[in-house]
């Protein structure tokens, strides 16, 4: 009888443990990454540029609200918020909360899928299933009847207000001690919301420097902006895979980026230019899906200095 049911328990344990493990630990094992990026033109001063992305709040996440209130003692020269920052139609004051330091610094921001509409229960083996097919996201359909509309103007409001730079489909500029620095920025492809042609053009010559932003790195996004000349390209929207395998790393990426390039970064090529691409494994979960493994909750503080 003992050896008839004592493999299957013990695989049931360690599952179990695994969950335990991704749901109460890791998924609360904030850390901040720090990254050193030579993109700047000659005589620039290093800039530091703080990343955040992917919160998805939900009403009492009290250890998240409290270490994303500590990073603004990083005191970095601008903020760039590369989206999802509700999980949670209630989540607006939490979420303001959580960044309201940070507000008092300069930032930009763009808007995901998330922070439009409320998550969906959904079998998690679908992203797997969606990915070998070929598909993503909401295909640019319109949600679900029954799906819940966040209230994102309230984000919006609050974030302008603050003086934030929106950047959903417009250019934004943001005047620092170290220079003028441009940017530029698309709406979530995730739900094709990016309307790349009503910014094409490539960088401010006028700027001192000019950088782009995303929330979905989707290859349509990173096409354009590397084709037009932008050094550097700034996204969020992966989670890192969120459930990664130990020595090989993520599963899915929820868009049409390549595996190897889920978080952290690399570079991006097209038409015969290219960008350094930045993307943040995020720190949040969807609400339904509240665990992360072998790919911790992050920010990410780049020092942005000279190029060779």
């Amino acid at each position: 009888m003992r050896a008839r049911y004592g493999v299957p328990l013990a695989i049931t344990a360690v599952g179990a443990a695994g969950i335990a493990y991704a749901a109460a630990f890791e998924a609360r094992s904030f850390r901040l990454r720090r990254l050193t990026v030579p993109v700047l033109p000659q005589g620039m001063r290093p800039l530091r540029v703080l990343q955040v992305s992917d919160i998805h709040m939900v009403s009492g996440q009290r250890k998240k609200r409290a270490w994303l209130q500590s990073l603004a003692g990083l005191r970095p020269d601008f903020v760039i918020n590369t989206g999802d920052n509700l999980s949670d139609p209630e989540g607006v004051p939490e979420v303001l909360d959580a960044l309201g330091p940070l507000m008092e610094l300069p930032g930009v921001y763009v808007f995901g899928s998330n922070d439009y509409y409320g998550p969906t229960l959904r079998n998690p083996a679908r992203y797997l299933l969606e990915k070998a097919q070929g598909r993503h996201g909401l295909n640019g359909n319109a949600p679900a009847v029954g799906v819940v509309h966040n209230p994102w103007e309230e984000l919006r409001d609050a974030f302008d207000t603050a003086g934030w730079v929106g950047l959903g489909n417009t250019r934004g500029k943001l005047k620092l001690d170290a220079g003028e620095i441009a940017f530029t920025g698309l709406d979530d492809p995730h739900i094709k919301r990016d309307r790349y042609e009503s910014v094409a053009g490539g960088p401010d010559p006028a700027a001192d420097l000019s950088l782009a932003v995303v929330h979905a790195p989707y290859l349509r996004a990173l096409d354009a902006f590397t084709a037009d000349g932008y050094p550097m390209i700034f996204a969020g929207h992966t989670h890192g895979g969120q459930l990664c395998i130990p020595f090989y790393g993520a599963l899915v990426t929820n868009c049409d980026l390549d595996t190897d390039r889920v978080k952290g970064l690399s570079t991006h090529t097209a038409a015969d230019h290219t960008s350094c691409l930045h993307v943040s494994a995020g720190c949040g979960t969807s609400r339904y899906t509240p665990v992360r493994f072998a790919c911790p909750p992050e920010a990410t503080l780049l020092t942005l200095v000279e190029r060779p």
